[in-house]
């Protein structure tokens, strides 16, 4: 194995710098209280959690999982989302609290790169978990939340598109029956919006050409409202019946929350998150080569944790945030307070007192700037003053 130099960081690591590290807290900062705002109270999990408990439960690849032994043997995991471990907490801790709950959570997760290609290990999110509500309500307040919170951190131009899993699984399985292995593959293929290979899959099939057409037309339920009579039409069952119901009742209250422009309808849509049972959704921006948050209605989650309770939430990438933005952040101006050996003692009286007017001031040795001379004939005719009682604006 070749030696590592000094400066190299493990695989999907990156350092965030002083810029970013700003423009990330202004828009977290612009979020979180947008999230208060609707009655979630923030939270936080430890990093490392168990692997059979909610490293299982994450839903999450193994091969992404970052695994490591304690002294005892355990097999830990880094988080690799927040809603599991917040799952974990409303099973035990918050077992007994009256529902719904209101959480809301901001950290990093890790999850693992096999190969390099610019996708991080570590990124953080923010985001919410309603827990015990599992009405339409629930799904249109968190869908509301969101781009309220997306667009108070200054976001103009996004999309948030909504589909229902229960839909798509219940129309393959009315086609295809038992075809697990089948219908997975073709989940796989929607899930990386793969058409392509959708087409050409459906194509190869040893299928009457009606249900050939079937799955194809699946496709093209993506768009606004027309689309569920459209969904409607081409459903087998009473499943995909009640998805499409559930989908024009959440559709009318989020007319109610008037934020239906940016919102569109995708009955194809597929994450990859299994634990997910009904609406779900995700959100993308312009130029933006990844999602920029998802989420979704998980009923079946809570129960792992023998906690009989549905719930939903969103998650928001924050750094994918942030470079969509594309914005300046917003800085304040900092006060460079100058002294020589001399004035030491008073440049530290007066950093101090700048700092309890709330200033952000550096006290810099005069020896350490550039056009010396110039600041010298600065510095003594600025303490001069002050020793004459005049005052200064240092």
């Amino acid at each position: 194995m070749p030696k590592r130099l000094m400066f190299e960081k493990p695989l999907g690591m990156r350092d965030t710098l002083p810029f970013f590290y700003n423009q990330k807290k202004q828009a977290r900062d612009q979020m979180t209280q947008v999230i208060k705002s609707y009655g979630y109270a923030f939270m936080d999990t430890p990093l490392l959690e168990y692997h059979e408990t909610v490293g299982k439960a994450s839903a999450t690849l193994e091969q992404q999982l970052f695994k490591l032994l304690d002294q005892q043997g355990h097999t830990l995991v880094l988080r690799p989302d927040l809603t599991a471990p917040i799952a974990r907490v409303a099973a035990s801790q918050l077992k007994r609290a009256e529902h719904p709950v209101r959480l809301a959570y901001d950290g990093p997760v890790f999850r693992a790169q096999q190969q390099e290609g610019g996708k991080p290990a570590q990124f953080e999110q923010v985001g919410t978990e309603l827990i015990g509500d599992h009405s339409s309500y629930g799904d249109a307040e968190v869908i509301a939340l969101l781009i309220s919170s997306l667009k108070e951190a200054g976001l103009e131009e996004f999309e948030i598109t909504v589909g229902h899993v229960g839909y798509v699984q219940a129309f393959f399985t009315d086609l295809l029956g038992e075809q697990d292995e089948l219908i997975e593959t073709l989940m796989h293929y929607l899930y990386r919006k793969n058409y392509v290979g959708y087409r050409e899959k459906v194509a190869a099939l040893a299928v009457d050409d009606a249900t050939k057409t079937a799955l194809l037309e699946l496709l093209q339920l993506r768009g606004n409202e027309e689309i569920f009579e459209q969904g409607r039409q081409l459903a087998r069952n009473q499943a995909c019946i009640q998805a499409v119901n559930e989908l024009k009742q959440l559709q009318r209250l989020l007319k109610q929350y008037q934020v239906e422009e940016y919102v569109s309808f995708d009955l194809n849509l597929i994450s990859h998150m299994n634990y997910y049972t009904g609406i779900l959704f995700e959100g993308n921006a312009p130029n933006l080569g990844a999602l920029l948050c998802n989420g979704g209605r998980y009923d079946k989650l809570l129960p792992s944790f023998q906690l009989n309770a549905s719930a939903t939430g969103f998650a928001v990438y924050l750094e994918r945030l942030v470079e969509a933005l594309d914005q300046p952040v917003q800085t304040e101006d900092r006060v460079c307070v100058l002294f020589d050996d001399e004035h030491f003692g008073k440049a530290v009286e007066t950093a101090q007192a700048l700092r309890q007017d709330g200033k952000s001031v550096v006290l810099q040795h005069i020896d350490q700037v550039a056009d010396l001379d110039q600041y010298k004939q600065e510095l003594t005719e600025i303490y001069d003053m002050t020793a004459a009682g005049g005052g200064s604006d240092v």
